[in-house]
């Protein structure tokens, strides 16, 4: 399993001040707000109704993939294929509405 980044960047961030005005930071990655913020059962919706349904069943009954979330496994199986994470992180960006865009975004929005 591959390494996350976060644990080696959060504390260099918190000694940057990374909270001041103008800095805006996601949990894991873009993916992971925008999942959280439709929620996985609508993510999957929108993956299927994108016609990736029968990717998306290969990829979760694979051995390795049992052990994670369900966020875990969605925001792995947007880095599956090239091109993937571009196609849905547009399909994502129009599914939310006004009052579920993801905090780090929002701050940004409201920043510019």
């Amino acid at each position: 399993m591959r390494r996350q980044r976060t644990p080696l960047l959060r504390p260099a961030l918190e000694r940057s001040d990374a909270t001041r005005p103008g800095f805006f930071v996601c949990t894991a990655d873009l993916e992971d707000e925008f999942i959280r913020a439709l929620g996985t059962e609508r993510v999957i919706a929108l993956i299927r109704a994108e016609g990736d349904g029968r990717p998306l069943d290969t990829f979760l009954n694979q051995p390795a993939q049992r052990d994670r979330t369900t966020a875990q496994q969605l925001r792995r199986f947007f880095g599956t294929k090239k091109g993937r994470k571009i196609h849905y992180g547009r399909v994502l960006v129009e599914a939310l509405g006004p009052d579920r865009v993801p905090a780090p975004l929002a701050g940004l929005f409201a920043a510019l």
